[in-house]
């Protein structure tokens, strides 16, 4: 008997020590649709020095930036349809797009600081002169609130950066030189007598919102401040950003406790500087960051992709280290040779998202969560041919159909945690296979990778002694994410 109860003693002792096997989830979306964030997991290995070839190797020593999240923008638009729908469907979409641990996890959001060119009608905060008379807008009250509030209880760490599109009307002119009143939505520059109210409208915003519930994260100065052109817009140089920060916004913040970051520029990598006006407006934040006074007050600067090229950010970044770089917009739309799912999947996952996270970029956000399927709503002199990351049918605002940038941030947001680190990652595959790799806060490792081949690509990634192999689809892109065995 005693014999016995040692053999099952011994028997259950190694059992105890014997290693469950570790697998690493995989995540796979493809140019024809018939996988989007497919799910598959691929057991993780004792790496043997036989694997030589299609080789991708971490190396967690070697930390870059910390990555804040990826999401899209909660526009006036998208909450209109999103308000449309039952309360059933909205709550089972934002569940699935929102939790980090049943969902996708996005992390990040921009909302627009009054309206933005998709907005129900144009206004701001103050539209009766006087920052005495500054008073939320109802649209928001009826509109964005209950929507922030749905989406945060869902995700109650969730980053908000907000932006505006246009002061109120009468802060502008139309010139610095003259100043002359100028009465529109569309340009105009912002009356430098008005800076100290202008940095009190920001203080209020952020204050109305705090009561509300929301911590707003970041704000940017101006949605596209090189853009005269859009339904509401604000022409706004480097030099006047730079004298409104250092001179009223800083120091407002600074009195009224707000720790809100601050980010400058918000537009394109090449500085629209084909136009003559701006062809002083190259490195628009290195600008701004030579003057001490500004600089410390701001955190980053913000970045759109409608013009120029990426390599932009590295440049900024080289120059100025210890600011921080964000993607804060791009749209998809039929322009051009018009929207196709897979071809923008493949750009967006390049250019966009891996392309701009390898140039030191900490957060990635497209633009239109919802639109419907008149690409509505949007504001008269707006994009009328914009698509949404999701797109809902007007008809009976149920039927939806998701669109490459809602796969594209699932596929970071999926595996890449907030105050993730980027790591160092070397491999030798094809030079269509594009990836990134992070450490994440509770020790998993995650790489996200793009395989833009017309073939299956036989990818093995490896982090020190563990290794696993994948079959990667032809034009796919995968996530990766995984505890260490060893």
């Amino acid at each position: 008997m005693k014999k016995t109860l040692l053999a099952i003693s011994v028997a259950l002792a190694l059992m105890s020590c014997s290693k469950q096997p570790t697998f690493v989830d995989a995540y796979i979306t493809t140019v024809d649709k018939t996988m989007t964030m497919a799910k598959d997991s691929i057991l993780l290995q004792t790496n043997n020095d036989t694997i030589k070839h299609n080789l991708i190797t971490l190396d967690p020593s070697v930390k870059y930036q910390e990555m804040d999240g990826f999401g899209a923008a909660i526009t006036g638009s998208s909450c209109y349809n999103l308000l449309k729908m039952t309360p059933e469907n909205r709550a089972k979409l934002l569940k699935d797009t929102f939790d980090p641990v049943n969902g996708l996890g996005y992390s990040y959001i921009r909302i627009s600081i009054a309206c933005s060119d998709f907005s129900l009608e144009d206004y701001t905060y103050c539209d009766k002169p006087g920052i005495e008379n500054f008073e939320m807008h109802e649209l928001d009250k009826r509109d964005l609130f209950p929507i922030l509030k749905e989406i945060l209880a869902i995700n109650p760490n969730l980053k908000i950066m907000a932006s505006p599109w246009t002061p109120p009307k009468w802060m502008k002119v139309d010139n610095l030189k003259d100043k002359k009143p100028f009465d529109s939505w569309t340009s105009g520059q912002l009356n430098p007598d008005y800076y100290q109210d202008y940095a009190t409208y920001f203080v209020k915003y952020l204050q109305e919102m705090q009561k509300e519930g929301f911590n707003i994260e970041s704000i940017t100065i101006q949605n596209e401040p090189l853009n005269r052109g859009n339904s509401a817009s604000l022409y706004m140089t480097w030099q006047e950003q730079r004298d409104f920060i250092k001179t009223a916004l800083g120091p407002a913040f600074e009195k009224n406790g707000i720790k809100t970051k601050i980010l400058v520029y918000d537009h394109n990598y090449d500085y629209d500087v084909n136009k003559p006006e701006n062809a002083d407006q190259g490195q628009y934040p290195l600008r701004i960051y030579e003057d001490a006074e500004a600089a410390k007050y701001i955190d980053g600067a913000a970045y759109h992709a409608y013009g120029g090229d990426k390599s932009e950010l590295l440049k900024i970044h080289e120059a100025r280290p210890d600011k921080n770089l964000y993607f804060t917009e791009m749209s998809i739309g039929l322009w051009g040779d018009g929207y196709d799912f897979g071809k923008d999947l493949m750009w967006n996952m390049r250019e966009v998202c891996i392309g701009t996270i390898n140039n030191f970029n900490k957060a990635v956000i497209m633009w239109n969560f919802m639109l419907d399927d008149k690409h509505a709503p949007f504001r008269p002199g707006g994009c009328d041919i914009c698509l949404g990351a999701i797109d809902i049918d007007s008809s009976d605002y149920a039927t939806m159909t998701f669109n490459s940038h809602y796969y594209t941030m699932a596929h970071l947001s999926k595996v890449i945690k907030p105050g993730a680190k980027r790591i160092k990652a070397d491999g030798n595959t094809s030079s269509k296979v594009y990836y990134s790799a992070f450490e994440n806060t509770d020790g998993s490792y995650s790489v996200v990778l793009l395989n833009e081949e017309d073939t299956a690509q036989k990818i093995n990634i490896a982090e020190g002694i563990n290794v696993f192999t994948h079959e990667v689809p032809a034009k796919s892109v995968v996530s990766y994410i995984w505890k260490k065995s060893i």
